[in-house]
């Protein structure tokens, strides 16, 4: 009786276990953290960085993406301020931006304030029309990737490039976006997809994760409204299927994700608010 007791409890414990488990896991998969471009908040930031980043943190974002470091500061703090304030409000900031004339001077400088914050990723957010008139322009800027991405793997940290939708348009037969993408070492330079700007290109994002498997690292994640204009609008209240985007966030080889709104109708905290119950609600559960 003792040993058949025995037996029969080891495998209801067993049981308790397994069904733990499974729900530690869902609930991890809940948990999943969901980021912000702080640029969608860049007004907010300038007047007050502290209490825009409290708010931010109370609407249930776990993670920031940064953006113009400047002089050795984030939003006009050093990175030690910079990273207590994140701190106190349970926020990370794995990816930050930058610019063109960043990687070409004073990349190392940034590198070491990056990982003093934490971030595993920096990105080139952006290419002005003169630094993009030819593809000879886009192979330097290839060129230039390729050695900034060797100088960040040192840091141990991942380059990446983001688009808009011009590296999309042809340019003497060629598509720019390929060009940077085939022109870069894939170990060294990885992408942070806008699904936005990809779609107003006409470009199935679905389409580019099966081109670049594994090599679409981060996404910034908005919505397009059903006009005309084809305006920017909240996650979840547009025409972009993000469904089928996200339940295919393993062939794209995504990390992190950031909610951005280039420009929004009314007060950015409500938009992001809005996108963030979208994403909790209908879109967090493909995501494991």
């Amino acid at each position: 009786m003792n040993r058949r007791f025995a037996i029969k409890t080891l495998g209801s414990l067993a049981a308790l276990s397994l069904f733990e488990g499974r729900s530690l896991a869902s609930d991890l998969r809940k948990e999943k953290n969901i980021g912000v471009q702080l640029y969608t908040l860049r007004n907010e930031m300038s007047r007050d960085a502290g209490d825009t980043i409290r708010k931010v943190a109370g609407l249930g974002y776990r993670e920031v993406e940064s953006f113009g470091y400047t002089n050795g500061k984030f939003f006009g703090m050093d990175p030690k301020t910079y990273g207590s304030l994140l701190k106190e409000n349970a926020l990370s900031a794995p990816s930050g931006h930058y610019m063109l004339p960043q990687l070409n001077s004073g990349w190392e400088k940034a590198i070491d304030d990056a990982a003093a914050i934490g971030q595993e990723y920096m990105v080139l957010a952006f290419l002005f029309p003169h630094e993009r008139k030819t593809l000879d322009d886009y192979r330097k800027v290839a060129d230039l990737l390729n050695k900034c991405g060797e100088t960040c793997k040192k840091a141990g940290i991942q380059l990446c490039y983001h688009n808009h939708d011009f590296e999309f348009e042809t340019i003497e037969g060629q598509i720019p976006f390929d060009i940077l993408m085939q022109k870069t070492d894939k170990e060294l330079v990885k992408a942070e997809l806008d699904l936005y700007w990809a779609v107003k290109a006409g470009r199935k994002p679905t389409d580019i994760f099966r081109q670049y498997n594994g090599r679409i690292a981060l996404w910034h994640v908005k919505d397009m409204d059903n006009t005309e204009n084809k305006s920017f609008t909240e996650v979840g209240s547009g025409v972009i299927d993000f469904v089928e985007i996200f339940k295919q966030h393993r062939k794209s080889g995504m990390k992190h994700f950031f909610v951005e709104q280039d420009v929004c109708p009314g007060p950015p905290l409500q938009s992001i608010e809005k996108s963030i119950g979208h994403i909790k609600s209908r879109l967090l559960k493909y995501v494991s």
